[in-house]
């Protein structure tokens, strides 16, 4: 029997190439869709879940409000993880990253290898992470000074081996004894939200240790099995009390922490669950690129509709083949076949197109894998594509929803008549089917709330990149790590300045941009620092030089200039800065920088800068103050060269002239900034990307649609045409239903669109205001596209011979 229903459905299937065709690509170009949107929602979501104690360990987070500035900090102060463990049962283990040191200078034979993948970390590393060795024991290794472990693939690119340990590897830092290797670790996983290749013991970061005050620390607990998290953040509190406060107090005249938080201040801190960070995180300093759940939850959506999309249409183009199948249908049922065989054989046929989708879908997901991964920023392996595990959930899945697709085409034809159906007849209509009306509806409502969202995405985005943000970020080259040039980065700097195309320079170690330093303190209005003048501020370091350099604006005073000796006490301030501070005029006045031994130093406002935004636009422009310091982790120069290949290549000779061994490394101020928002542009051409496959299979249902209307109405445009009608009336007359329809979607998709693209732009301080015409081109492309596609059948129609329309077999 079962062999009779596939060899039936088979004939069928060749029988109807056309329909075959449309309904199996139709679901294979769903299917794709689904299984590499599946792809990257997984990944997102098998972060960090590789470490054995995945679900016990905990990050430390910290919130501070002091002066009105609000940090949200993924670190804390590096005090907290020894304290927590010492006083705290429920705290098993901790560990500390450091690395806001930046990069380091490796040296390989003769040459140094710039690395920027590195940390400092404490001995308990290995007990709290699951990070395997493959050389090396986690007992020894980070417990002495000037010890290190190494990934796999470092070893391999240093020495040639992962036999390494107990040899040794040098920095640019004359003044550091050669770090010993104690072990080898393998590679980090991708999945991982952080990634070292170099990992140097905690004991050779020179840091004023044991201050609560100062939260430079990534610091991670190990929790006991069964530990009430949230219980366990109200010692927090406790921690506050018995030994931050007593710090603050040598700094501020504070008498208790209600005093601090009725002013408006506070201090919290938070455990986050590892396995929580990349998708929930956006905390500053992370130590990787996180994602965003948003995004996971918008393709999983967009998968899911596009699915939807494609079922839809099976079931629209399945029934609008019923006309054809009505004669079998009536003979069947004459012959005496039941109505569960008749549903067996048409579900027969579902299945085994569905079957025929599923292994295209897979080719072309696999064939469209690397574009896939090049407009998502993934690194998905063909090996995540083909596991076992997830091509059986797979097939499972497509079988169920092939199963609840098939089932309605097959109901529908079951229940003809058999008298109905030899005259060639089928009850019901397209006007009359409220279902099937739905489903065009919800085709296009559908259509509309991509395309529409597209827009607004590319928008905003072409907002951020053409904004004003407060400096002049095109044309500025900045030369990374001329620290250590040492006593020839001076040299180095006035002989690239010396250069034709050269407008100015200026050592530059903090940036407007993304992964440049950040420098937060506390400051106060007055010598002594209370809970009603402070305020905490970015601090940076700039010289002469840096204002010009980065065409940034003065709007009060003046920049620093070599011609006021007093300068060295002086202070650059933004418009935030001057608004905290609450002078009508910040020129001349105090600012008061204290100290860890309780003295202060006091700062002379001398100009106030425009503000300009040295974070994401998702963040309100903090308040930020700038003395003159010699910080020479880097060089930035505005160049006007029209050959900027050559002009970099001049800019290395005069590196190589003063240290050959050491790697000349290099990027654009313009190029930083984009990064910055790498992943909205790549939201925006995956959500164009789904947009156009959306409106593709919608199409496609139309396509099904009108082939069923125009079969159902055959005779009835035969007799208007006998009586006079013409092509155009015809072309109205069926047209005008799906109109209809469409301009509902429309009606409904619109509110849905503008709620939920508003609640997309709530995370960006500064965001473009959603417009009428962006609906209404939307609106209008699915008006064009649905007649686009209803016009070929309508007109095929209209234009044909009325002889043949109105015989009768």
């Amino acid at each position: 029997m079962i062999q009779n229903y596939i060899k039936i459905a088979r004939r069928n299937l060749l029988m109807n190439k056309t329909f075959s065709v449309i309904n199996i690509v139709g679901l294979a170009i769903s299917l794709a869709s689904f299984i590499l949107i599946a792809l990257y929602v997984t990944d997102e979501l098998r972060y960090d879940q590789h470490h054995k104690y995945a679900d016990r360990i905990y990050r430390i987070n910290s919130d501070l409000v002091i002066g009105g500035t609000d940090l949200h900090l993924a670190t804390s102060s590096d005090p907290m993880g020894p304290t927590l463990k010492a006083e705290y049962p429920e705290v098993e283990e901790f560990v500390r990253f450091y690395n806001s040191s930046g990069g380091r200078l490796i040296k390989k034979k003769e040459q140094f290898i710039h690395e920027s993948k590195i940390a400092y970390a404490d001995s308990t590393l290995f007990r709290v992470f699951t990070i395997p060795l493959v050389a090396g024991e986690t007992s020894n290794a980070l417990n002495k000074p000037n010890t290190v472990v190494i990934s796999e693939s470092v070893a391999k690119r240093y020495f040639g081996t992962v036999d390494v340990v107990g040899k040794s590897i040098e920095t640019n830092n004359a003044k550091e004894s050669p770090y010993k290797i104690t072990a080898v670790f393998e590679d980090m996983p991708r999945t991982s939200h952080f990634q070292f290749d170099f990992i140097f013991s905690m004991h050779n970061v020179n840091y004023p240790w044991n201050s609560f005050l100062s939260h430079n620390f990534h610091t991670y607990v190990l929790l006991a099995d069964g530990t009430n998290v949230a219980s366990f953040d109200r010692n927090f509190a406790q921690v506050i009390q018995k030994h931050i406060l007593p710090q603050a107090r040598q700094l501020m005249d504070i008498n208790s922490m209600e005093d601090f938080e009725r002013s408006g201040n506070r201090i919290h801190y938070s455990l986050m669950p590892l396995q929580d960070i990349h998708l929930h995180s956006d905390r500053y300093p992370e130590l990787g690129v996180n994602g965003d759940v948003q995004y996971v939850r918008i393709f999983s959506f967009i998968a899911i509709f596009v699915l939807l999309l494609a079922y839809v249409n099976f079931m629209n183009l399945s029934t609008a083949r019923s006309a054809t199948r009505a004669k079998e249908v009536g003979v069947r049922k004459v012959l005496g076949s039941k109505k569960k065989w008749l549903v067996t054989q048409f579900l027969t046929e579902s299945m085994l197109m569905v079957c025929l989708a599923f292994f295209l879908a897979i080719a072309l997901a696999a064939l469209f894998l690397n574009y896939f991964n090049s407009i998502a920023g993934k690194e998905l392996a063909f090996t995540d594509l083909f596991s076992p595990s997830f091509l059986s959930l797979l097939l499972l899945f497509t079988l169920l929803v092939g199963g609840l697709a098939g089932i309605y085409p097959a109901l529908v034809l079951s229940r003809f008549k058999p008298v109905s159906v030899l005259k060639g007849k089928i009850d019901g209509g397209f006007r009359r089917s409220k279902f099937r009306s739905s489903l065009v509806v919800f085709q296009f409502l559908t259509s509309v709330v991509l395309v529409a969202g597209t827009m607004v995405v590319y928008q905003q985005i072409n907002f951020i990149q053409n904004k004003k943000v407060g400096f002049d970020k095109e044309h500025v080259l900045v030369v990374k790590g001329t620290q250590a040039l040492g006593a020839n980065a001076e040299s180095f700097r006035h002989s690239v300045s010396q250069l034709q195309d050269v407008q100015s320079s200026s050592f530059a170690r903090f940036l407007p941009v993304a992964n440049s330093d950040r420098n937060d303190n506390a400051f106060s209005k007055d010598p002594v620092m209370n809970e009603s003048n402070s305020f905490n501020a970015q601090r940076w370091d700039i010289d002469y030089d840096y204002i010009p350099t980065l065409a940034m604006e003065i709007l009060q005073g003046r920049n620093f200039s070599r011609a006021y000796g007093s300068d060295s006490t002086g202070i650059l301030i933004n418009e935030s800065a001057a608004k905290v501070l609450g002078y009508a005029n910040p020129i001349g006045q105090k600012v008061y920088m204290p100290y860890d031994d309780g003295q202060s130093i006091a700062y002379t406002v001398v100009g106030v800068v425009k503000n300009f935004h040295f974070e994401s636009l998702r963040q309100q422009v903090g308040p930020l103050l700038m003395r003159l310091g010699n910080n020479r982790s880097a060089a930035a120069f505005r160049v006007s060269s029209n050959n900027l290949q050559q002009f970099i290549g001049q800019v290395e000779e005069e590196w190589k002239a003063r240290s050959p061994a050491l790697p000349f490394s290099y990027h654009f101020l313009d190029e930083s900034f984009d990064a910055m928002y790498r992943v909205e542009q790549q939201v925006g051409k995956l959500a164009i990307s789904f947009s156009f496959l959306a409106v593709f299979i919608a199409c496609l249902g139309l396509f099904g649609l009108t082939t069923f209307i125009v079969e159902q109405r055959i005779k009835e445009i035969g007799i208007r045409k006998v009586l006079g009608a013409s092509i155009s009336g015809i072309l109205v007359m069926i047209s005008k239903d799906f109109v209809r329809l469409v301009l509902i979607a429309i009606v409904i998709g619109t509110p849905l669109t503008w709620w939920a693209m508003n609640k997309w732009l709530e995370d960006f301080a500064y965001r473009i205001d959603i417009e009428w015409w962006m609906f209404a081109v939307a609106g209008l492309l699915a008006v064009i596209i649905a007649l686009t596609t209803v016009s070929y059948q309508a007109i095929r129609a209209a234009t044909a011979n009325p002889v043949n329309s109105l015989r009768d077999e």
